[in-house]
């Protein structure tokens, strides 16, 4: 049985619209325009327990505002959600026990105290039993390597340190559901990998089921064996990152280094990209010919030194589904 489950949820907005000028902001004070804004069209997905699943899409998509209802923070215009057996608008109180929720841009951990007292705080609000509390809290502040963090005043910690402690805060009441809202933004490489790696255990050893929301794409192809593609509120793409790179742009990259000057670069079954020195790079269809065929065409009329066979960056991929799609 899946443990979130969406089918055909609808969403719109009414927004105020105002032209510029002091005579238009005068007119909107006496008679307001509005326009609808569609956030969601009738998407419909499902969940099983233990995946990670990446949702990404453009700014205005509908990320936030499916996340927002998955949540329980707002409600459909119609359609039907349940997360393990709940609607989370209507019982919202028993669902938020068994959600962890980690926005990059907000914080649930208050500003001027230590990071123990936000963290004996949230113990009290979600009723956490002492026992099972420090258990999870001793085991997820040694995994993010919190121990010197723990008596430092939230306002006081790096972007890192402070999303590191984020997760922690979000885990202390062991939800077995996890929803992720660009939780690496702003943060440096190091930063970055401990908090992949860090995901990535919770899902493995606990079979914690995980909803990622971002636009950086390593965190996509690090992490997610499945991800969702939303445009204008609907579902794109639905699948794994080799279905959609094969669905898209059925295309790889071979980059080659010469030992000397390169006799020939024009073969029918490769397109050549780039080419300075006695380097040049070929992008070429898997599905027509192999990496092995087109570098021994390539041997055959020059001397390699050395190749690399690469996938397309999937930034480009997932932009390539957005060409002719008008996002508003």
């Amino acid at each position: 049985m899946s443990q979130i489950t969406v089918e055909n949820l609808c969403k719109s907005f009414k927004v105020s619209k105002r032209k510029g000028g002091f005579l238009s902001s005068v007119k909107s004070v006496v008679r307001r325009e509005y326009e609808t804004i569609q956030a969601l069209r009738g998407i419909s997905f499902a969940l099983e327990e233990g995946e990670l699943v990446g949702y990404i899409g453009p700014n205005g998509a509908g990320k936030s505002t499916t996340v927002k209802i998955i949540s329980g923070i707002l409600v459909p215009d119609s359609g039907k959600c349940e997360v393990l057996g709940r609607t989370p608008w209507k019982q919202r109180q028993e669902h938020v026990r068994h959600i962890g929720v980690v926005f990059g841009q907000r914080t649930q951990l208050w500003w001027d105290v230590p990071v123990i007292d936000s963290f004996d705080l949230l113990k009290d609000i979600y009723r956490i039993p002492q026992q099972s509390y420090t258990r999870t809290k001793d085991e997820l502040v040694e995994v993010l390597s919190l121990q010197s963090l723990l008596g430092m005043p939230v306002r006081q910690l790096s972007l890192g340190q402070k999303m590191r402690c984020e997760l922690a805060a979000s885990l202390l009441h062991q939800p077995p559901i996890l929803f992720l809202d660009e939780p690496t933004i702003g943060l440096d490489a190091t930063s970055k990998i401990a908090v992949r790696d860090f995901i990535r255990r919770m899902n493995v050893e606990r079979k914690v089921t995980v909803i990622l929301t971002t636009h950086d794409m390593d965190d996509i192809e690090a992490l997610c064996s499945r991800i969702m593609v939303i445009g204008k509120g609907m579902i794109l793409f639905d699948g794994g990152i080799n279905q959609l790179r094969n669905t898209v742009i059925p295309e790889r990259i071979v980059k080659v280094d010469f030992l000397d000057r390169p006799q020939r670069l024009d073969y029918p079954v490769a397109r050549l990209t780039a080419h300075y020195d006695n380097h040049a790079e070929f992008r070429f269809n898997p599905l027509k010919t192999s990496a092995i065929d087109l570098v021994g065409m390539l041997s055959q009329d020059n001397q390699i030194k050395d190749f690399i066979i690469e996938n397309l960056p999937i930034e480009e991929i997932v932009a390539k589904m957005y060409d002719g799609f008008e996002l508003t």
